[in-house]
């Protein structure tokens, strides 16, 4: 779909007149040595070089490409330079607003340009995933017979959002989040930059610590914010973004809260010791800080998944699961809806029943063993697998379980130095009573084997 009068006048306005355009898109990267982060797609003979640089036609031709991440990290400034440095035609669409009348308008478009005038055609496709599984299939005799080079972006996973077949003639890139360092550097090249704001303004360092945390890895977030402290900054002729200018600009309090000083471990440390006190209206507060104050939600949910075995256990099975798929869910989805998933699972494991039996019986196991208690692996135990195993005596006399009445056969699994030992001490609380009824029964018929009995 060519651009229409309205569009194409919308770009001459911005080509005269730059400064009418948002700072995140006059900050766009020209080429890709311009590019904040992605190193790791743009080395030296990657998909993008080759796209941009070579030309990429004949038999080794530059392959389509699925660009997959969380919103505001590079996947439509990678299709930007595309655009900017090839030669080849390039062609915008948004599948929010496009469908198959407009892709087959592309395509159509992009045959008569190359039997014309021999121009290939790059197709830059954002939001693939709201694509319905038709109109991804219109896209696939395009791509399979390289009528169009498509570079399609999704913040959702391609695997469960993108159809096979397209997925299996594209090369799938994964763009990793933008680091602090990356944001800074982006930051401070549109503060001196003229495209950008010319020197205009100065950002403190405690501005700019407010600025990555409300950003939360996000560019195009950084640089709206950004810019309206900027602008906020110029109309009270200051020149430097304060941090309460900041704050006014962008209508958020920063939080008292360095992620990489003691706050960072203090707060984190109140809100697990919240969950395991089963207070969750404290365990809540600690989460919006860390929220808030733009902690990485990755953090925040590896530190719910330890919280899950470490003070709930088998007192609630289900506590784990839902941290996992919390943690899961927090790294497709991101900020804002993250906090969602993660208010989910501390309300979850705040309120479920605790148990730390898990941490005590590893404690305790792992203390014999740093204690050299590691004795020989039973005979009837070993592999015995291999040849010569059992004139070793290796796996011979080992009763399979599944063969003897209630799956337990009375032999000893354990070294001699530990015979005996008792690592696992359930509780009664939760679901874990259960266990506890089990455990006891288990190894009254385990005993057996000390008594001189068979299976069981």
């Amino acid at each position: 779909m060519e651009p229409d009068l309205f569009t194409a006048a919308a770009e001459d306005r911005r080509e005269k007149d730059p400064a009418s355009s948002p700072l995140a898109v006059r900050m766009r990267p020209r080429t890709l040595d311009e590019v904040v982060g992605q190193q790791h797609l743009l080395k030296p003979g990657s998909p993008l070089r080759r796209l941009v640089e070579e030309g990429a036609g004949g038999p080794a031709g530059a392959s389509s490409v699925i660009l997959w991440g969380p919103p505001g990290i590079g996947k439509t400034t990678l299709a930007y330079v595309v655009s900017q440095a090839t030669q080849k035609r390039f062609v915008e669409l948004s599948a929010i607003t496009a469908g198959v009348k407009e892709v087959r308008a592309v395509i159509e478009g992009a045959k008569r340009a190359a039997g014309g005038y021999g121009k290939e055609t790059v197709l830059f496709l954002d939001e693939i995933h709201r694509f319905s599984k038709a109109q991804q299939d219109s896209l696939l005799p395009a791509v399979e017979n390289r009528w169009v080079t498509l570079i399609a972006a999704t913040t959702e996973n391609p695997y469960f959002s993108i159809i096979s077949p397209l997925l299996s003639r594209s090369l799938l890139l994964t763009l990793e989040p933008l680091t602090d360092e990356d944001l800074s550097a982006l930051m401070r090249r549109a503060l001196t930059e003229d495209r950008g704001l010319g020197g205009a303004v100065s950002l403190p360092a405690d501005a700019e610590a407010h600025l990555l945390r409300i950003a939360g890895g996000d560019a195009r977030r950084a640089l709206t914010a950004l810019e309206a402290g900027a602008g906020s900054a110029i109309a009270k002729n200051e020149d430097e973004i304060t941090l309460q200018t900041l704050e006014e600009a962008v209508d958020r309090a920063a939080v008292r809260y360095d992620k990489d000083g003691d706050q960072h471990y203090d707060v984190a440390s109140a809100l697990i010791k919240s969950i395991r006190g089963s207070d969750v209206d404290a365990a809540l507060h600690y989460l919006a800080r860390m929220i808030e104050a733009g902690e990485d939600p990755r953090f925040i949910a590896r530190r719910l998944m330890i919280s899950a075995s470490e003070d709930i256990g088998l007192a609630d099975p289900t506590a784990l699961p839902i941290a996992v798929a919390a943690a899961q869910a927090v790294a497709m989805i991101g900020f804002p809806e993250a906090a969602l998933t993660l208010s989910h699972a501390t309300i979850a494991l705040a309120l479920a029943p605790k148990s730390n039996t898990a941490t005590t019986a590893i404690g305790a196991a792992l203390a014999d063993v740093r204690a050299g208690l590691a004795g020989a692996v039973p005979a009837h135990l070993r592999d015995g697998h291999y040849k010569g195993a059992a004139k070793l005596g290796h796996a011979q006399g080992y009763v399979y379980p599944h063969d003897v009445p209630g799956a337990i056969a009375a032999q000893q699994y354990a070294p001699d130095e530990i015979q005996g030992k008792r690592y696992y001490e359930p509780t009664r609380y939760g679901a874990e009573a259960r266990y506890a009824d089990v455990v006891e029964k288990v190894r009254e018929r385990l005993r057996g084997a000390d008594r001189g009995q068979g299976g069981v």
